[in-house]
């Protein structure tokens, strides 16, 4: 299976929160390539937290950057430059999901972007959606620039307040599948990950069988 490369339209829409789910349904690995900032509690900590399983392994970051910003930003600011080709998936037997940092079109260097770790990765998405103002746009922005990378596109995960209005309307325009919601991503624990994980695992393997 190809690895599974979690996006947002934005930061903070949930991405964590989703890839902890995703990798309790599947029992598989995590790894955040990029860590900016936060560096007390990164966003492998978090996932560490939320899964339960005996399987999964967290890979250690390629790069901690200690600002809490956009990766080109913050690597300038702590004086490490960000080779694309450097990068290389950690070494496993299982499968992998791999979390974005930021939105897809946030610049990792002076000339790749984030959407480029997942064509670099032969990553199929997932996207990360947020029920807010704007988040029309943004989502379907986002997904139009992973359709012209033609990237192997799996769906959309809504996260927070449901909203029918917002979500019909991105779902009628991308024709994008749905793949699951959750709607509270704040303050979640392990025993409501594992919840969801085990909602999810039948329509996950249906997407991913369809798509990887």
């Amino acid at each position: 299976m190809k690895p599974i490369f979690i996006a947002g339209i934005g930061t903070d829409v949930g991405k964590t929160v989703v890839s902890a789910v995703i990798v309790e349904a599947l029992e598989c690995d995590y790894w955040k390539p990029i860590q900016a900032g936060e560096l007390d509690r990164t966003d492998s900590d978090v996932v560490r937290g939320l899964v339960s399983n005996n399987s999964t392994v967290i890979h250690p970051e390629a790069f901690r950057l200690t600002k809490p910003a956009s990766p080109n930003i913050a690597a300038a600011e702590d004086g490490v430059i960000i080779e694309l080709d450097a990068l290389s998936l950690p070494k496993t037997s299982s499968n992998l999901v791999i979390e974005g940092a930021g939105g897809l079109l946030v610049p990792i260097n002076d000339s790749e972007l984030v959407i480029d770790l997942a064509q670099h990765f032969n990553a199929a998405v997932i996207l990360v959606s947020r029920n807010y103002l704007g988040s029309i746009n943004h989502t379907l922005l986002s997904i139009e620039a992973i359709r012209a990378r033609m990237l192997p596109f799996l769906g959309i995960v809504f996260c927070g307040a449901p909203s029918e209005g917002i979500e019909r309307t991105i779902l009628t325009y991308s024709d994008a599948k749905r793949i699951f919601s959750i709607p509270e991503v704040d303050n979640v624990d392990s025993r409501a990950i594992k919840a969801v994980a085990e909602e999810i695992k039948g329509t996950l393997s249906g997407v991913l069988g369809e798509s990887c």
